[in-house]
């Protein structure tokens, strides 16, 4: 299993990236696939998750600002992030959560860092 994330980088508050995980190792369109966070000093934090049905979920304070999407054709998993706030300053890992547990993961990525600053 390889999940590669990228994307990531300095933007100030306000803005707006788009993280990409590419995977690869694994039926990728039966999975359920998470996005997840660590900032500095603190713990992992869940941001999102997506069913292979295409369901989305998220953490509450990401409602409405943040956008997970998949194309299977591509074996990749989309996070728009949208409204940036400093706090949301993190390494975001692409995970495979374990089964029925957005907070817990078989496998995740290398992480890509997201600098939320002016």
């Amino acid at each position: 299993v390889q999940l590669v994330e990228s994307g990531g980088g300095l933007v100030q508050p306000g803005g707006s990236l788009r993280l990409s995980c590419a995977a690869s190792g694994f039926t990728f369109s039966s999975s359920a696939m998470s996005w997840a966070r660590q900032a500095p000093g603190k713990g992992l934090e869940w941001v999102s998750g997506i069913k292979s049905d295409g369901s989305t979920y998220y953490a509450d304070s990401m409602k409405g600002r943040f956008t997970m999407s998949r194309d299977n054709a591509k074996n990749t998993v989309y996070l728009q992030m949208n409204s940036l706030k400093p706090e949301d300053t993190a390494v975001y890992y692409c995970a495979i959560p374990k089964r029925n547990n957005w907070y817990d993961y078989d496998y995740w990525g290398q992480g890509t860092q997201v600098t939320v600053s002016s």
